[in-house]
């Protein structure tokens, strides 16, 4: 088994960095950003994304690990998409490959 490591001098760096904002109390392990509360996404923007991804409903509910019928739901404003869901939803906007990575 091959033990050997790489050195990345930017990881390094950017530890000290941390290291030092800590001991200075600007850094604590309570220290982060919460995202923001998702927005409702409506019917033309979720149908967009799919678009982008060039999928049918069947391939995009896969994707998302939901039915074709919520995606048709969704995309028909009968339903909206809630939680993960739309958290899913808000990432694919930014960065569509992400769901098919």
């Amino acid at each position: 088994m091959n033990n050997e490591h790489t050195f990345n001098e930017n990881e390094l760096i950017g530890s000290l960095h941390e290291a030092v904002a800590h001991a200075k109390g600007k850094l604590t392990l309570k220290t982060t950003s919460v995202p923001r509360r998702t927005l409702k996404m409506t019917p033309a923007k979720i149908a967009l994304i799919r678009r982008r991804l060039k999928a049918s409903t069947p391939v995009f509910a896969a994707y998302l690990n939901v039915t074709p019928d919520t995606v048709r739901g969704w995309e028909k404003n009968r339903r909206q998409p809630s939680g993960p869901a739309l958290r899913l939803l808000e990432i694919a906007s930014k960065t569509p490959q992400v769901l098919i990575g």
